[in-house]
């Protein structure tokens, strides 16, 4: 009977959140991808260049540590980060509550909604203006997909956050990226590293 009084205390593993097609359309695992695809080699994630896209590296001041790729595409920001993930639970439902948490902690809102990856956030985020004022908000979109053994977060901003014909362009973009989880064993939620690409992959190409 201590069992079925105690269900409670039981951690609930939530299912992989992901389309039904990822496996075939993206984004896609490693043992997944074509190895013959021009991909830009950025260690966790691999991109595919296209014409108009620029690719920006985010590093963290104190530890220089690459802790997120940023690709500015159709008039629009994508963010994404892999972490590492359980090999049969899903982490997108934990981090998706957290996220909202987080932005209305900073006074901004969100909105669960059903998108072309399952269920993402659309939030409103406060942003200082330069003289320190708040009151301006950004909108922007957070998506996610569990994969096999890992988890791609990103973060859709600009035009892309709202119009249509911008957002089927970085949801394209986003299909295309590739995360290389490796074999090193990594505790869930942990960021996959990240590096600068070698010279010869030096980055998008029309």
């Amino acid at each position: 009977m201590s069992d079925i009084e105690n269900i409670d205390d039981i951690p609930v593993d939530h299912p992989k959140s992901a389309p039904a097609d990822r496996a075939t359309n993206g984004p896609l695992d490693e043992a997944e991808a074509n190895p013959v695809r021009p991909y830009v080699d950025l260690g966790g994630v691999k991109v595919l260049p296209r014409e108009g896209l620029h690719l920006r590296l985010e590093v963290e001041e104190g530890t220089k540590r690459v802790v997120a790729v940023g690709l500015d595409y159709a008039n629009s920001t994508l963010q994404v980060q892999p972490f590492a993930a359980p090999r049969s639970s899903g982490l997108w439902h934990e981090i998706r509550d957290q996220i909202a948490e987080q932005i209305a902690r900073q006074g901004g809102t969100t909105t669960v909604r059903e998108g072309s990856f399952g269920p993402e956030l659309l939030a409103q985020i406060p942003v200082a203006t330069p003289d320190g004022q708040a009151g301006q908000m950004r909108l922007a979109r957070f998506i996610g997909v569990d994969g096999p053994r890992w988890f791609l977060r990103g973060v859709i901003a600009g035009e892309a956050a709202a119009d249509p014909v911008a957002a089927a362009k970085v949801e394209d973009l986003f299909r295309s990226i590739v995360v290389v989880r490796g074999t090193t064993p990594m505790p869930p939620r942990d960021l996959i590293p990240l590096r600068m690409p070698a010279p010869s992959s030096g980055g998008p190409t029309a």
